[in-house]
């Protein structure tokens, strides 16, 4: 019972108020988020357009902060595999970029149409396992441990995380992309923004290197 009371205490003590500079990059993304709703084409939507190449262009600017991270090395390595497969998983290993059905808005050949494309899967498969067994070889899950017991928390970021899952499932439920998209814009924005905290700034490095 003890331990339960320390910890939330030790929770309480990690919250951080402080409106850092990055963490306007997500706030934007909420306030352009209704006019693109109603305003924007649903063609802004699609694969491949504006919304999901900026959406690729973040993640990418995600991995890149993982390699230079400067502390917690391994773990932040494992991070950028995590990117990779999100990444991947945007351009559907490459469907949605390479195999668009000629004279059809938004349509691409499925797997099952495209030569040797029955190995896409188990590759992505493979790949992620590989990820996996380099975050427990590393033993980066002790690093994450670390994170949960004693990271700061920025209320402002993890409100927008969870604000882009809520509103991306809502935007699926509803069958409306553009909010989907939109949100789904939001919970990668904010994710960049985490990892760019707590593996640049000296504060939340502070706090978890003295733990």
């Amino acid at each position: 019972m003890q331990k339960i009371k320390d910890f939330f205490k030790g929770l309480i003590e990690r919250v951080d108020f402080k409106f850092w500079p990055v963490i306007a990059v997500p706030l934007l993304i909420i306030l352009l988020t209704p006019p693109a709703c109603r305003f924007l084409p649903i063609q802004y939507a699609y694969e491949n357009s504006l919304i999901e190449n900026f959406q690729l262009i973040v993640i990418l600017i995600t991995f890149i902060i993982c390699l230079k991270a400067k502390t917690d090395k391994k773990f932040f390595y494992s991070l950028a595999f995590v990117m990779v497969i999100l990444f991947l998983r945007e351009i559907n290993c490459g469907r949605t970029v390479f195999f668009p059905v000629p004279g059809v808005e938004n349509a691409f050949y499925s797997w099952k149409e495209i030569p040797y494309g029955y190995l896409a899967h188990p590759i992505y498969g493979a790949f992620m396992v590989l990820s996996g067994l380099y975050f427990i070889c590393t033993k980066s899950y002790m690093v994450l441990l670390k994170y949960f017991l004693h990271a700061k928390i920025n209320v402002y970021v993890w409100v927008c995380v969870f604000l882009g899952i809520i509103f991306g499932l809502y935007g699926e439920e509803i069958s409306n992309p553009m909010l989907e998209e939109m949100t789904e814009t939001l919970f990668y924005v904010s994710l960049m923004v985490i990892i760019y905290l707590q593996g640049f700034n000296k504060e939340y490095i502070k706090t978890t290197e003295n733990a």
